[in-house]
């Protein structure tokens, strides 16, 4: 086993597999990232938490799309909870996200220029806006430390060709509003959620990373939803909240986290799981 990556979030590793190839190991932290800083403080659980989340929404997801996962089982028992062998995948250079709803760095951009990703959005709208249809708001893959930027579709276009871009943007809402309609009777709200695209040795486009994790997704409450504040969310946002509240620049290193505010995230992060598959955690 060689580490290959070491992420924000996650670590990366080539295992062999039985045919004498390599697999991918993806091994998720309890690490937390906030404005792509990675923070200090871990939260307990986090990673096997994400990790069971993803996997519930690969199984939920695969008539739309293929994915990387090869087993949750076949991983070394020191990572055994939180790992997925995969599939090797030529990763492409986007991060795929579509937006419901108008909030986090989508509304600030909306609050500079009325677009987001140069799709040009109503006047009027507030914080958690539902938007009138969701959108594709792609933005570039950033090294650690550094911020995301939004690119437009012609952007994508010429990064990755207009099929690649057009069958990315298909996808990537096809997913999302996958993930609305299973989550709509937990009453959640997603507002938005990002995935990432890698080409396989055919050349065919497969879901990788993760998929409607709540590192990777916003989930709010439906019947708490109110357009024109701040949502009450289950996800890291809590976490983003409260960083706000700091003289930080969001640049590294980033704050510790508070014991209160820890335990808070991570039964965010539990009643979200729970809520979406019915499942007790750690049952």
């Amino acid at each position: 086993m060689k580490l290959l990556h070491s992420g924000k979030v996650r670590d990366v590793y080539s295992v062999e597999n039985e045919g004498g190839g390599d697999d991918l190991l993806l091994v998720t932290s309890d690490r937390l990232s906030i404005y792509d800083v990675v923070l200090p403080t871990t939260v307990p659980d986090k990673g096997a938490l994400l990790t069971a989340l993803s996997l519930w929404w690969f199984e939920r997801t695969t008539d739309l799309v293929p994915n990387h996962v090869v087993s949750a089982t076949d991983v070394p028992e020191e990572f055994a909870g939180r790992a997925i062998r995969c599939r090797k995948l030529d990763m492409l250079p986007v991060e795929c996200i579509a937006r419901g709803y108008l909030t986090g760095l989508g509304l600030k951009e909306y609050e500079k220029q009325g677009t987001v990703s140069g799709i040009a959005l109503p006047p009027g709208l507030v914080e958690g806006s539902k938007l009138p249809e969701p959108i594709f708001t792609p933005t570039t893959k950033a090294p650690v430390g550094e911020h995301d930027e939004f690119m437009t579709f012609d952007e994508v276009v010429d990064s990755v060709g207009a099929a690649t871009a057009e069958r990315l943007r298909d996808l990537t809402l096809a997913v999302y509003a996958r993930g609305t309609e299973l989550a709509a009777p937990a009453g959640i709200i997603v507002a938005d959620t990002k995935l990432e695209f890698g080409l396989d040795g055919a050349g065919g486009i497969v879901l990788g990373d993760e998929v409607l994790t709540s590192d990777s997704s916003r989930y709010w409450p439906a019947d708490q939803w109110e357009p024109g504040r701040p949502q009450f969310s289950f996800d890291k946002q809590y976490v983003r909240d409260w960083s706000s509240t700091l003289d930080w620049d969001r640049t590294p290193p980033g704050p510790e986290v508070p014991a209160d505010v820890v335990a808070a995230t991570r039964a965010r992060y539990v009643e979200v799981y729970e809520r979406l598959t019915g499942t007790t955690w750690g049952s």
